[in-house]
C-alpha cells in the first residue's frame, strides 16, 4: 500500500469541450436581458455603428462591463466572455473594443450623453420589479456624495498629485443607499485631477446634477430625495444650489466646526444636550447632540438647522483643536424638519455606508484607471458604472436574506466563478451546475426569480 505525500490530491488534467468556466455569470446576463439594458444601451450608441459592422457598440460596451463584473480591470479581460460563446454570445475582438473606446472619448459629451440617457431610462422599471427591495420603497430616495483617490502607477493624463501625497485622480462619485438590507447603485462619477480640492462647491453641484439626472423623474426635486455629504459639501455655494427655490431638494451635508461654532458650542447649556442614538434605537454610549442657533447661522439659507455632536474620542483618537472638554465634536446642516435631532443625527451617521460602495467600487475596476487618456477613462468609470449597476440590481431582484448584502469579491467567489457543464438535448441546451457545490441553490433559485419577472417591453 502505497502512502500518500502532501494535503492535496493529485488530479489528471484533461482539456473538454462541454465544460463552462464563469457560468454563474448568467445571473448577471439574465439581469440585463429582463431589465432590457442590452437594447437600451445598444438603442443609445446606434450613432457610432459603422454601416457594415459586424459587432453592435452597445453589446461591445456591455461585454466590457460584464468583464468587470466579474473581476477584471481592463479592456483586455472582455477575453473571459469570448472564451465562453455559449454564454455570453460572439464578443468582439481586443482591436475592435479599443477602437469602440477611442472612437466614443473623441466624441467628447455625446456618447456620455447617451450612455446616462440608457441607464436612467432602464433604472425606473427596475426599481418597479424590484418592488418593497427599491431603494425608494418607503418614498424617499438617499443619494450620498463622496470623493475617491485613485493612485496612478505610470504618467497618465490629468494625474497630479493629492491631497493624502500620492499621485493620480480624485473622481467624485454618487451612490443611492439601498439602506441596512441592501447595497447601493452608482448614479455620478466625475472624473478630476488628483488635486482637485475636496470642497468644490461647482463639483458637487455637477455631481448633484449627474446623479438626479439617473433619478426617476419623480425624485429629480422635492424633498422626498434626500443628498447627503461630508464636510467636503458644507459650502455656502452648494447648500444654497440643494435649497434653491423650485428645487426643494432635502439635504444633510457636514460641516467644518469653524472657530464661531466652536465658541456657540462652549455656550451650549448641559440641559440642551441630548443622547445620541444607535440604529437599533438603543442609547448610543458617551454621545450627545444639540442644535446650534443665533447668529452662527447667518449668510446661510432659511430654514437650515445646524447640529452638532459631542462624542468620548475611541481609546488612541488624538483631539483636535476644534474639539472641547475632551470631546469629539462633529457638525452638519440639514433643513428636515419636524424630527428629533438625535434622529438626523443617526440619519447623517449613515451616510458612512458610503465607503461600503466605494469599497465595492475599487474590488470592481476603480482601484486604478486602465487608460492613458482623460477622454477614455470617463468612458471607462461609464462602464464601471453599468458594472456596479448589475451588481445592485441582480441581488435586488433575485437573491434574498444575507445573500443580498454579498459585496462583489463574494459574488464572484460563491456566484460568478462556479464551473457549469454544457448538455445538449434536441434543440435544447442545458448548463448544469455541481450539485456538490454549497451555492449552486442560490443560483438556481435566483435564475427562477428572474425568470418569473416580465419581459422587457
Amino acid at each position: 500500500m502505497k502512502k500518500r505525500i502532501g494535503s492535496y490530491p493529485r488530479v489528471r488534467i484533461e482539456g473538454g469541450r462541454a465544460v463552462v468556466s464563469q457560468a454563474g455569470g448568467v445571473l448577471l446576463v439574465e439581469t440585463v436581458r429582463k431589465v432590457g439594458l442590452d437594447t437600451a444601451i445598444s438603442a443609445a450608441l446606434t450613432p457610432w455603428r459603422k454601416a457594415r459592422a459586424v459587432h453592435d457598440p452597445g453589446k461591445i460596451l456591455l461585454d466590457v462591463a460584464l468583464a468587470v463584473a466579474l473581476g477584471g480591470d481592463c479592456l483586455a479581460d472582455v477575453a473571459m466572455l469570448r472564451a465562453e460563446p455559449t454564454v455570453f454570445g460572439p464578443v468582439a475582438s481586443d482591436p475592435t473594443v479599443s477602437r469602440l473606446i477611442d472612437t466614443l472619448a473623441a466624441s467628447g459629451e455625446r456618447p456620455l450623453r447617451a450612455i446616462r440617457a440608457a441607464r436612467a431610462e432602464v433604472r425606473q422599471p427596475v426599481w418597479r420589479l424590484a418592488g418593497r427591495e427599491a431603494p425608494d420603497a418607503g418614498g424617499t430616495v438617499t443619494v450620498d456624495l463622496d470623493g475617491v483617490l485613485m493612485i496612478a502607477h505610470s504618467d497618465k493624463e490629468d494625474a497630479a498629485p493629492t491631497w493624502k501625497r500620492s499621485y493620480g485622480h480624485h473622481p467624485l462619485m454618487g451612490f443611492v443607499d439601498h439602506g441596512p438590507g441592501g447595497t447601493g447603485e452608482p448614479v455620478a462619477a466625475l472624473l478630476r485631477p488628483g488635486n482637485a480640492g475636496s470642497n468644490a462647491a461647482t463639483d458637487h453641484i455637477t455631481a448633484a446634477q449627474l446623479a438626479l439626472a439617473q433619478l426617476p423623474k419623480g425624485y429629480r426635486r422635492g424633498r422626498r430625495t434626500l443628498i447627503r455629504t461630508d464636510s467636503a459639501g458644507g459650502t455656502h455655494d452648494f447648500v444654497a444650489w440643494l435649497a434653491r427655490r423650485g428645487r426643494w431638494l432635502s439635504y444633510s451635508v457636514g460641516m467644518v466646526i469653524t472657530e464661531a461654532i466652536h465658541q456657540h458650542v462652549l455656550k451650549v447649556p448641559a440641559s440642551a444636550w441630548t443622547a445620541a442614538v444607535e440604529a437599533d434605537g438603543e442609547i448610543r454610549d458617551g454621545a450627545w447632540v444639540a442644535e446650534l442657533t443665533g447668529d452662527v447661522l447667518d449668510g446661510w439659507p432659511e430654514g437650515m438647522r445646524l447640529i452638532v455632536r459631542k462624542e468620548r474620542p475611541h481609546p488612541g483618537a488624538q483631539l483636535r483643536l476644534t474639539d472641547a472638554d475632551g470631546m469629539r465634536l462633529t457638525c452638519f446642516a440639514t433643513n428636515t424638519l419636524g424630527r428629533p435631532i438625535a434622529g438626523l443625527e443617526l440619519r447623517h451617521r449613515l451616510r458612512a455606508r458610503a465607503e461600503d460602495r466605494i469599497r465595492a467600487a475599487r474590488a470592481t475596476g476603480l482601484r486604478n484607471l486602465p487608460l492613458h487618456h482623460t477622454a477614455q477613462n470617463r468612458i471607462w468609470l461609464e462602464i464601471l458604472q453599468i458594472a456596479l449597476d448589475l451588481q445592485a440590481w441582480m441581488p435586488m431582484l433575485a437573491l434574498t436574506g444575507k445573500a443580498r448584502l454579498w459585496e462583489p469579491r463574494r459574488l464572484r467567489l460563491r456566484l460568478f466563478t462556479t464551473a457549469g457543464q454544457l448538455v445538449t438535448t434536441g434543440r435544447r441546451r442545458i448548463l448544469r451546475l455541481a450539485r456538490h457545490w454549497p451555492w449552486t441553490s442560490h443560483i438556481t433559485a435566483a435564475l427562477e426569480r428572474l425568470a418569473l419577472l416580465p419581459n422587457p417591453g
